[in-house]
């Protein structure tokens, strides 16, 4: 697949914006990979940062969520530590670096917020991909939504 040119990348801030966060995880997540709905949703969106790519044409194929402050420190008992989650792009876009390009927008979102680490929770399916934008993998595989994931971080430093 072609590379997508600079996606537009922006901060999700209106209900339109968060109602096409909703629909594209609903897309990857509940419809293509069979997480149950419940697992999907939880307490953590309303507090969370989430961003959006739009293609050429204006019509959105990507999203992802930041966890930060409090919430991230909570779940990962380190502070400084930022949480990527969520992360989806629509099939059409997929192989263009546009995940790439969500990633490292994220990635940005936290450094803006004073993060010194990335942690996220990969498919391992998608290990490779985190892998090539500097992620490591730590710990045991174990179950999210019914679908195999490890740990993963990335310094954020520098």
């Amino acid at each position: 697949m072609p590379k997508a040119d600079t996606p537009d990348i922006r901060v999700a801030v209106s209900a339109a914006d968060l109602e096409t966060v909703h629909a594209i995880r609903r897309e990857v997540f509940i419809v293509e990979q069979n997480v149950p709905e419940d697992e999907e949703w939880d307490d953590l969106d309303p507090t969370s940062l989430h961003l959006l790519a739009f293609g050429a044409d204006g019509g959105p194929l990507g999203t992802g969520r930041l966890i930060h402050g409090e919430q991230a420190l909570k779940l990962t008992g380190r502070d400084g530590t930022v949480l990527l989650g969520r992360l989806a792009v629509r099939a059409a876009a997929r192989g263009t670096g546009l995940g790439a390009a969500l990633v490292r927008a994220i990635e940005e979102q936290g450094r803006s917020r004073g993060a010194v680490e990335l942690e996220l929770h990969a498919q391992t399916h998608a290990l490779g991909f985190y892998q090539r934008l500097g992620y490591v993998a730590e710990g045991p595989e174990y179950l999210d939504g019914g679908i195999p994931h490890r740990t993963m971080t990335r310094s954020l430093a520098g």
